[in-house]
């Protein structure tokens, strides 16, 4: 699509940087287990080792059984050494720092930092395009074979962001019928729509697609001649670049995340 439409479909400044690369990941994840514990390089690192871009990330917490939970960094200040150390005496999780969480709870990932998704959770996830994830941990689990995950301890230790953060969840405005940001950074933007009523979108300044991905009820994204998308719990929608003005009607209230990049504005 991209290298049918190019500029059309992502922006021009995003086909300019990317290429045929989409600059996004989103996914709705739905961990009935525990998974790997994992983290993902930089911009730096992964140039220099895979020329590929880092991966930072974001989740939104869209359920939650009972005494769910995510690993989320370190619950200290290490060092390479004193990780190494737990990580070879089987002791890993007792540095790493867990995180009780609830529906809409707001995780920023930095490229660095050790995570994993406990069990019990659908998160929505926003993410650099990059297949970069060293694996750290898998709890020692086998597969049907009898054999371990692969690991990517050594890859690890130059990737990992070893300090202690004091918080780990995002704060952010959740007020009906107007945009709440919840992250801006260089890598996406996430705003989140608590819809009541229409909403018109202009989005002509931005050089961009937007996505929105629909965290609870549904709602049509109306746009041109009166063209029309639906958009219900648990799917997401890609608006073209080209597509600069459209109004978004909740057929029922409904939650949505609207994500797209922000570029740098150019000096005059």
């Amino acid at each position: 699509l991209i290298e049918v439409y190019m500029g059309d479909l992502v922006g021009d400044r995003n086909y300019a940087k990317y290429g045929l690369v989409f600059p996004l990941l989103v996914k709705f994840i739905d961990a009935n287990d525990v998974l790997s514990i994992q983290v993902h390089p930089g911009d730096e690192l992964a140039k220099e080792r895979h020329n590929s871009f880092g991966k930072t990330e974001m989740w939104y917490i869209v359920q939650a059984d009972e005494g769910s939970e995510l690993i989320l960094g370190f619950n200290r200040e290490v060092s390479k050494e004193i990780y190494v150390k737990h990580l070879e005496e089987k002791k890993l999780m007792s540095i790493l720092n867990t995180e009780p969480v609830k529906p809409g709870d707001v995780f920023y990932l930095p490229a660095g930092r050790v995570h994993a998704i406990g069990e019990g959770i659908v998160l929505a996830e926003i993410q650099q395009t990059s297949d970069l994830t060293y694996r750290i941990y898998d709890f020692d689990r086998k597969d049907d074979k009898g054999n371990y995950r692969e690991l990517h301890t050594e890859q690890a230790l130059d990737a990992i962001d070893y300090h202690f953060h004091p918080k780990y969840r995002t704060s952010y405005a959740n007020k009906a019928d107007q945009t709440n940001t919840v992250i801006r950074g260089p890598y996406f933007t996430t705003n989140k729509l608590e819809l009541t009523k229409p909403m018109s979108r202009d989005t002509g300044l931005l050089d961009c697609f937007v996505i929105y991905m629909c965290l609870e009820g549904a709602c049509r994204i109306v746009y041109g001649d009166n063209e029309s998308v639906s958009i219900n719990t648990c799917e997401t929608v890609l608006i073209p670049a080209m597509i600069t003005e459209y109004r978004i009607e909740p057929t029922s209230n409904v939650s949505l995340l609207e994500v797209y990049i922000e570029h740098e504005k150019k000096a005059d």
